[in-house]
């Protein structure tokens, strides 16, 4: 029963009683019922809408035959395609350094900036001179770029390139890059005792690769490595590309004391030599002892048109480690 509807009963009552109550004027029929209020929907609404949201799982055990589907897990954030490398433990990979066995390099023969005062140190003493006047005095263009070749292989190119390299180190305003540049036959870094890495056939490949990457600074003050890198193909044809010309800029203008030594391939058995020397501010020519004039003036011929072409006498034996060398000297051509 309604309250209406309990009023007019009780205002009968008090009637029947003889009881008048002024004022006060009783419907003939109940009014119609009030609409619900936009509060009492909405509380409805939110109960529905709460009846069909599933429920949380209860605690009691599952069916080990049925059990219930997994809720699914919480997303976690979106994972880039992209990490941020951690410091590598590989020097080699980022400017590395590298450690030269000093003593072993000293008991092959070459020199080390531990060799005391010898035959060997006072004639790459010599010849370093008069490459260092040529840089100083800009004696052709490119002077600070400087290849150490060679008609045929054995001749000493190598053993000329690291004692040359060691010898300018030891100049107290000059900072030495030494370029393993024989890309057919590396032997620049097993000579050092170091293992191969990446290094200039990368850097041609590659552009976007930073020179920084792959110079191995060495335990010697002043002297940094750049390794050969992995073999290619078209190795003649990306050292005659642009690319080389860009980098031979960036490499030789990075420091105005640098001086960059090529270890370079012989020049009659290949083609990357002359393709190099054309880039080169001076190229010394090792001819050993027991080379053929015949083989020598073709050697020449190849690069007659080189700035500077600075033959080198050598006194060597066919065997390059543990064999003293000698130099008659170095005169221009």
């Amino acid at each position: 029963m309604s309250i209406i509807e309990l009023a007019t009963r009780r205002l009968e009552e008090l009637r029947r009683g003889g009881i008048e109550v002024p004022g006060i004027a009783l419907p003939a029929a109940p009014p119609p019922r009030v609409s619900e209020s936009l509060l009492v929907r909405a509380a409805r609404k939110l109960e529905e809408t709460q009846a069909r949201m599933p429920r949380a799982p209860t605690a009691e055990p599952q069916d080990a035959h049925h059990p219930e589907p997994a809720l699914p897990e919480q997303l976690s954030p979106p994972q880039t395609a992209f990490r941020l490398a951690s410091p590598s433990t590989d020097h080699s990979a980022t400017s590395g350094s590298v450690e030269i066995d000093l003593a072993k390099l000293e008991a092959m023969g070459y020199l080390t900036p531990r060799t005391p005062r010898s035959q060997i140190a006072s004639d790459f003493r010599v010849i370093k001179r008069q490459l260092l006047v040529n840089v100083s005095e800009g004696a052709t263009k490119n002077a600070n770029l400087i290849m150490v070749t060679s008609a045929l292989p054995n001749e000493g190119k190598t053993f000329v390139a690291i004692n040359l390299a060691m010898s300018m180190a030891k100049e107290v305003d000059r900072r030495i890059l030494l370029v393993d540049a024989d890309v057919a036959r590396p032997s620049l870094l097993p000579r050092l005792g170091l293992r191969p890495a990446a290094g200039l056939l990368d850097l041609l490949a590659d552009p976007s690769i930073r020179p920084s990457k792959v110079l191995l600074r060495t335990n010697v003050d002043k002297l940094t490595l750049l390794p050969a890198g992995a073999p290619r193909e078209h190795a003649t044809e990306m050292l005659a590309s642009d690319t080389m010309s860009r980098l031979l800029d960036e490499l030789s203008t990075r420091y105005p004391d640098r001086v960059i030594v090529f270890d370079a391939p012989p020049l009659l058995p290949s083609t990357e030599s002359r393709v190099l020397a054309t880039r080169m501010g001076q190229v010394i020519l090792v001819v050993a002892k027991h080379a053929q004039k015949k083989a020598v003036e073709q050697a020449l011929a190849t690069i007659e048109t080189c700035p500077l072409v600075l033959p080198l006498l050598n006194k060597a034996s066919r065997s390059e480690v543990g064999v003293y060398y000698g130099y008659y000297g170095l005169e221009k051509s």
